[in-house]
């Protein structure tokens, strides 16, 4: 396969750099530009084996296919399994070896390794976490160091620095504490909360836009079909239950009292009553001393979201669509209604639903969030409710909307009037403001 003008050029920017990030929006290729550049290094005597960090079902049903299509003269070991299997993947003589973030704490001796590609970079956006202290020792023997991301900042500035530290230490510095002391002002040192300084988020763009390319979606949105995003409001059957939680943070049901502990918990059980169920939890002791066991049982109040779902499906001639849920009680509701369904999980349901045979896959965004091919199948989504991540749901929506989709992209968000539906819609739009922002300066 041949690549496109703004793919070569982003290959060009890799190879003519040691420390290298790629920002570009879903469906730009991103998986298909790092190869390509891994194969001219390792072609050119530069590096001798590359080491991939995944998403562990970007592993296993990404990298290997994009191979196939873009680099099939180079080899690939897929370290993803048992502790056996993935030391089979590291022994072996493979060029590529790719394994998920998850493995970062046990990954055996590197020696030979000298480059490596962070795919979804955003997955290191924590340089406190214990995966990302593991990495930074072992870092240094990479002499070639890539990311891959769709946006560095989908849930704010602050999550710049873990991922361009990662690449270079010289870009941002090595010390969080010192970031935040010249790019934000703290509100409150209790919680940890900081605030960009005024002009903080072009300061900071400017100081990666040397080692980043930016991929803009002018360059390649021509090659994409439309994506047209389509409001579905319903309202509650009954307002009782959801009003008196937000204002008294308990409701009695018939069968169960649901209580929130706190603010946070109450965010929870709102969201979840805006598809008409919430989560009674259950406490008893357990058989280990001074420990409880929990059950958590749905208690059901307004079938009203998935009646509007009934009624989308029927208007679009019930064609292949992907149905996107949060909570696991929405996945079993979903089950119940429509026993055709299947998830990701089933037996070769990608393979099935990217040849026409699945009318509904069942999808949550953190299990499908990342680098998943499924354009081929339909070009329909539904939101049954929606993540509070935005990196989650432009991720999610790429699935379908990426190259190779060869229809318009119906992507529809089903909302509650007047619940916390709105107010997660409103934040996902600001997060998306700021996203916006942070691309702009590095034009």
């Amino acid at each position: 396969m041949k690549l496109r003008d703004y793919q070569e050029q982003s290959v060009d920017f890799l190879y003519e750099r040691d420390r290298a990030m790629i920002l570009a929006s879903v469906g730009a290729g991103k998986t298909a530009i790092a190869l390509t550049a891994m194969q001219a290094l390792y072609n050119d005597h530069h590096v001798n084996r590359w080491l991939v960090l995944a998403p562990k079902r970007v592993c296993t049903d990404v990298w290997a296919q994009e191979l196939a299509k873009w680099t099939p003269k180079m080899n690939m070991a897929i370290a993803v399994g048992t502790p056996k299997q993935r030391q089979e993947a590291f022994k072996s003589k493979a060029q590529i070896v790719v394994t998920n973030y998850d493995n970062i704490q046990t990954l055996p001796d590197l020696a030979g390794f000298d480059g490596i590609v962070f795919d979804e970079l955003t997955k290191l956006k924590n340089p406190s976490g214990t995966r990302y202290k593991h990495l930074l020792k072992v870092i240094d023997r990479f002499k070639f160091r890539w990311g891959l991301t769709g946006s560095f900042t989908s849930n704010g500035l602050e999550d710049v620095f873990g991922q361009c530290k990662v690449i270079d230490q010289t870009l941002l510095g090595r010390s969080k504490g010192a970031f935040l002391q010249q790019y934000f002002v703290c509100v409150n040192r209790d919680f940890g909360d900081w605030q960009p300084r005024l002009g903080a988020l072009e300061a900071v763009m400017q100081k990666i836009r040397p080692a980043t390319f930016l991929l803009e979606s002018a360059e390649y949105k021509d090659k994409l079909p439309p994506l047209h995003t389509v409001e579905i409001r319903c309202s509650l059957l009954d307002r009782k239950p959801y009003d008196k939680m937000k204002k008294d943070f308990v409701y009695q049901f018939p069968e169960a009292q649901i209580i929130a502990a706190n603010s946070a918990v109450v965010t929870q059980k709102l969201q979840q009553m805006a598809s008409g169920f919430c989560y009674h939890t259950e406490r008893t002791p357990s058989s280990t001393a001074g420990q409880f066991d929990s059950v958590k049982t749905p208690v059901w109040f307004s079938d009203h979201r998935f009646e509007s779902l009934d009624d989308l499906l029927s208007e679009n001639q019930h064609a292949n669509t992907l149905l996107v849920y949060n909570y696991k009680e929405e996945l079993e509701e979903l089950k119940r209604r429509y026993p055709h369904a299947q998830t990701i999980n089933d037996y070769k349901a990608i393979e099935r639903w990217n040849e026409g045979k699945i009318e509904l896959l069942l999808i949550h965004p953190k299990s499908a969030g990342h680098g998943l091919n499924l354009q081929y199948g339909g070009s329909k989504m539904v939101f049954v409710s929606l993540p509070w991540s935005l990196e989650l749901f432009e991720q999610t929506i790429g699935r379908l909307h990426r190259g190779g989709q060869k229809h318009d992209v119906w992507c529809y968000v089903l909302l509650t009037n007047k619940t916390i539906d709105e107010r997660i819609w409103e934040a996902l739009a600001n997060k998306r403001a700021i996203s916006d922002i942070a691309i702009e300066e590095l034009k």
